[in-house]
């Protein structure tokens, strides 16, 4: 299993998580913000041979959602880290960064960027929560880098706030675990996309419903869906400029594929709740939230981030809406991943 990290699937996310490790070590700033582009582009180039690399391994799930979300995560990826070597140079001239915070983004950087690919690719739920777990300490730390008291406040409470989430996605995922396991048995597979997928038309529709229900609360808070949306406006407005762009760019779409699995699983089994309404629901709660949030909005940085909670309230609608269709939570093929 472990082996499937070396393919060339596994590197897209394993490179930038060995650059975060090289990143830490190394004290010039110049040389580590050449690191963090040759990383990130290395990781972008990989991902976009993803199409030609569909498959499902007891780890990796390479199917049309992930690729495409791994090609625009990793671009995003890229080009912030060319934005951030000018954009670090301007922080430490001007005394808002210094040398030890300079070295702690770079390393975070990557092992952000790594993490949401892991997460993206992972054909385990598992591994996607522990993945999303780390993403979000990445970020939270990089919020706060400036010292400011508003990103020190902004960083806590992405942390807090995401930190409940991602604990009640936790239990979700314990209990969706348990649905699968009279179907599949004790193991790996009973955690795996491609294995709850074969199990879950025939599991109970009562622990569906209850892991359906803490999955998407949990994961919609990083999803930034109303009304668990609180923390991404002060992490946009507070934190690095860079960190803005890939937490509306990376963050919120692996936390949006997870719900866009989910509902596909759910939809199913006839037994459990529709997933459609619930998810519509909180996506156009956030649409009216964030257009009304927009009006006479001043502050550049919290506009781009309510609009980008209103694209987040957009994009689940075309998928609740098809939500009975009886689909798999992703197109697998039957080959291995090379």
């Amino acid at each position: 299993m472990i082996l499937e990290l070396a393919t060339q699937a596994g590197l897209t996310a394993v490179i930038p998580l060995l650059a975060a490790l090289l990143l830490a070590a190394v004290k010039r700033s110049d040389i580590a913000a050449w690191i963090n582009i040759a990383a990130s582009t290395a990781a972008f180039l990989l991902a976009c041979r993803l199409p030609w690399l569909q498959g499902a391994g007891e780890l990796l799930l390479v199917d049309p959602l992930a690729t495409h979300l791994a090609i625009l995560t990793a671009f995003v990826g890229m080009t912030t880290a060319w934005f951030s070597r000018v954009y670090v140079a301007i922080e430490l001239a001007e005394g808002r960064l210094d040398a030890w915070r300079l070295r702690q983004y770079h390393a975070l950087f990557q092992a952000f960027l790594g993490a949401m690919l892991l997460a993206l690719l992972s054909n385990n739920l598992g591994v996607t929560w522990v993945a999303m777990e780390a993403a979000t300490i990445a970020a939270v730390v990089v919020v706060g880098l400036p010292r400011t008291e508003n990103a020190v406040e902004a960083s806590w409470k992405f942390f807090v706030l995401c930190g409940v989430g991602i604990a009640l996605a936790l239990f979700g995922t314990i209990v969706l675990y348990l649905a699968a396991l009279p179907v599949l048995g004790p193991g790996l597979s009973a955690m795996s996309w491609t294995g709850l997928a074969r199990a879950i038309p025939q599991a109970p529709g009562a622990l569906l419903n209850l892991a359906f229900v803490f999955l998407l609360i949990g994961y919609g808070t990083k999803a930034a869906l109303a009304p668990l949306h609180a923390w991404m406006p002060d992490a946009h407005a507070e934190g690095p400029t860079p960190m803005s762009a890939v937490l509306s760019g990376s963050i919120l779409n692996v936390a949006l594929a997870v719900i866009l699995r989910l509902r596909g699983l759910m939809a199913s089994n006839p037994e459990a709740i529709a997933p459609g309404p619930p998810i519509m629901a909180l996506g156009l709660l956030s649409l009216l939230l964030a257009a009304f949030s927009l009006w006479r909005r001043r502050d550049v940085k919290r506009f781009f981030a309510f609009s980008t909670i209103e694209h987040q309230g957009l994009r689940p609608s075309p998928s609740a809406s098809a939500a009975r269709r009886r689909c798999s939570p992703g197109c697998c093929t039957s080959r291995c991943i090379r």
